[in-house]
């Protein structure tokens, strides 16, 4: 069902609303995506309701690790962007988390075989020497992660076609080689993709500006007659329907208990 509130209502209401954390509630009625079949964050609940010591990596505001019945007694996180620290901070302190200020770049501050569980959601990379390094023998690396071209419908409007190097990026079989190459025996891997949908150009300029990686640089300025055309396009055909990818991995340090 199209809106009939105007262009400029719905801009203007988008580029006020928050960006920071990795809630997504804002989208209700506005936009949808399909879920991986896989549940990640029932299967990393219940795995961090096993651990003894975990890791989540690139935490963002904290909100799916908090979405876990069961802390491990020893957790900590990492985020580098310094309003979704103090988010994070805010949302896991009470549960006993701590929640480490590290660039995505830097080396992990912990040291050799500190945990047995180490955890990521939407990685923008995944370090993997430092994965295996942190990780005691026997422990699991477990994660979702963006797959290849994902809604990439979106991104083409914008950007027009991208080079095929750029549109195959993010394979999940380059992941399992780099997790061999580190070390790790990978486990499990599966990936899918899902049906998206924008129903107003509201949705799109918030989803833009909070998932800055899909159109660099994105302002409403430099974008606003594709915005315009987006919108008239939305109100006289329906929602604009991309499809996301997702991808699963689950990678074990050999050695420690079988």
């Amino acid at each position: 069902m199209t809106t009939t509130r105007t262009f400029e209502d719905l801009v203007a209401e988008a580029e006020a609303a928050s960006v920071d954390g990795w809630d997504f509630s804002w989208f209700e009625g506005r936009a949808t995506e399909e879920r991986p079949s896989w549940g990640y964050a029932r299967a990393m609940g219940e795995r961090l309701g096993r651990a003894r010591a975990a890791l989540d990596l690139q935490t963002g505001g904290g909100e799916v690790l908090n979405s876990a019945p069961k802390l491990p007694p020893l957790l900590a996180a990492t985020e580098g962007w310094p309003p979704n620290v103090a988010k994070a901070t805010a949302l896991l302190h009470p549960r006993g988390a701590v929640v480490v200020a590290s660039p995505e770049e830097a080396p992990l501050p912990f040291a050799d075989g500190a945990f047995d569980l180490v955890t990521s959601r939407h990685p923008v990379a995944t370090h993997w020497d430092e994965i295996a390094r942190v990780l005691c023998p026997g422990g699991i690396y477990f994660s979702q992660q963006v797959g290849p071209a994902s809604v990439f419908e979106l991104v083409e409007y914008f950007l027009g076609p991208l080079p095929e190097e750029v549109r195959t990026g993010r394979d999940p079989e380059a992941a399992r080689r780099a997790a061999e190459a580190a070390g790790l025996d990978v486990v499990d891997l599966r990936s899918e993709r899902l049906r998206v949908e924008f129903r107003d150009i509201g949705a799109v300029v918030h989803f833009l500006r909070k998932v800055i990686w899909m159109v660099p640089g994105f302002t409403v300025e430099a974008y606003r007659p594709r915005l315009r055309a987006l919108h008239e396009q939305i109100q006289a055909q329906g929602p604009f329907v991309a499809h996301s990818s997702r991808f699963l991995i689950e990678a074990r340090k050999p050695g420690g208990a079988a």
